[in-house]
């Protein structure tokens, strides 16, 4: 899910200029700011699943539909960030290192595969994301060597691809009996009641088709020179373009095309004119492909990924240049930045609070037990991270996939050989 990837007990005080014209920096407060990042994005998971139905409207209820999908898409754009993190970032390990560092990553998708199925097998109503991570992992994992360009470009590809690709498979399902005959065979399905790659691959709430681009987004993002507040301005300018460009653009097709709006029930008042931005419209129904236009965060389109992609990235440049720019603040906001620090124990464990509480609405808990998880997930944060460097499954995770070191070396090719 994430890796520790700042050791500090506590935020460094701010750096230093180092004079080069574009404001540039050290990068403890970067690294603090990608921290502060997921540990948003782990509040905003929690507000998706022991948060207040968002159906009950007004202030509360129109922050919590804020939270559903975007929180998971910058978690997703985060995965892609730490995997070219773990493998050099901008000068890609080679030789022993990079194989090494590949290693690791498949250990840690195996892991996560593993992890996300047992939490899946709880029983409790959250579609549990770290299986789907596991396979984003691999998928990605070949594509680390890429630059910034090269990979932006294929995410962008991938976002006006992929939904349409899923559309026509998820219809070939719909229509055939392929996906039950795959999933009789697959020994993932059969041990975790579900439909298995099937389900993630192409009928889950976050299937890789449509999920595979934040991942791309995160690791182009990885590549930037995130000291360069250039860069940075750019990176924010992008996200608000494509945040306009996504839901606006849904917006326009839903508004102006009463064929469109009438195809996907959205006439009229009500929650599903809100389907330009709200999962408040529900799951697509019937055949249509009007359903594409639609920028609901879990409806797995292209408007849909652009727009939850535009918000990651504005919340990851501004948590960046907070972190960065603004010692006091680093400091208020060390308990959300220990909380992404421990972002993996912090998810498995909300899961099992909710098994063990018996939470059976998600949402739909009253405010107090949200800011009730928030609060104690932000004290165990930083009371552990007082003596370690790492948290619970972090470490294991660490030790686990330290076992990569044991896997032989394979010869480098001398040149002009295949």
């Amino acid at each position: 899910m994430s890796q520790n990837i700042s050791t500090a007990a506590l935020p460094a005080p701010s750096p230093a200029r180092t004079g080069d014209g574009e404001g540039r920096r050290t990068g403890a407060g970067r690294l603090v700011g990608v921290d502060l990042a997921r540990g948003l994005a782990v509040f905003g998971m929690f507000a998706a699943h022991v948060g207040p139905d968002p159906s009950t409207g007004g202030t509360t209820g129109f922050l919590m539909e804020l939270s559903h999908g975007r929180a998971s898409a910058l978690f997703a754009v985060l995965a892609g960030f730490s995997l070219v993190l773990m493998t050099g970032r901008r000068v890609p390990k080679t030789g022993r290192d990079g194989q090494v560092a590949v290693a690791r990553i498949l250990i840690r998708s195996a892991v996560l595969l593993v992890l996300g199925t047992a939490l899946t097998m709880t029983g409790t109503q959250v579609e549990v994301i770290l299986a789907y991570y596991g396979l984003y992992f691999v998928l990605a994992l070949p594509l680390y060597r890429l630059g910034a360009r090269t990979l932006a470009w294929l995410a962008a590809g991938a976002a006006l691809v992929l939904p349409q690709a899923l559309y026509l498979v998820q219809d070939s399902i719909s229509s055939g009996t392929w996906a039950e005959r795959v999933a009789a065979h697959d020994p993932l399905a059969r041990i975790s009641g579900t439909d298995g790659l099937v389900d993630l691959f192409f009928t889950g709430s976050y299937p890789v088709l449509t999920w595979m681009p934040f991942v791309l987004a995160g690791m182009a993002v990885a590549k930037l020179d995130l000291g360069s507040r250039a860069v940075l301005r750019r990176l924010a300018a992008a996200g608000g373009a494509l945040a306009v460009l996504g839901y606006g653009g849904s917006w326009l097709a839903l508004n102006l095309f009463h064929s469109i709006s009438a195809a996907v029930g959205a006439v009229g008042d009500g929650p599903v004119m809100s389907a330009w931005w709200s999962d408040a419209v529900g799951d697509p129904t019937g055949d249509t492909p009007a359903w594409l236009l639609v920028a609901a965060p879990h409806s797995e389109t292209t408007p849909s990924i652009l727009g939850n992609t535009g918000v990651a990235l504005l919340v990851l440049a501004a948590c960046i240049v907070a972190a960065d720019a603004l010692p006091r603040f680093r400091r208020a906001a060390w308990p959300v930045v220990a909380v992404g620090r421990i972002s993996l124990t912090a998810y498995v464990l909300h899961i099992a609070a909710i098994w063990a509480l018996g939470i059976g609405d998600v949402p739909g808990s009253p405010l107090p037990v949200l800011l009730g998880f928030v609060a104690a997930f932000m004290l165990l944060a930083v009371v552990w991270l007082r003596f370690f460097q790492r948290g619970p499954l972090e470490y294991l995770m660490y030790k686990i996939t330290g076992l990569a070191r044991l896997v032989p070396e394979v010869p480098a090719q001398p040149a002009g050989t295949r």
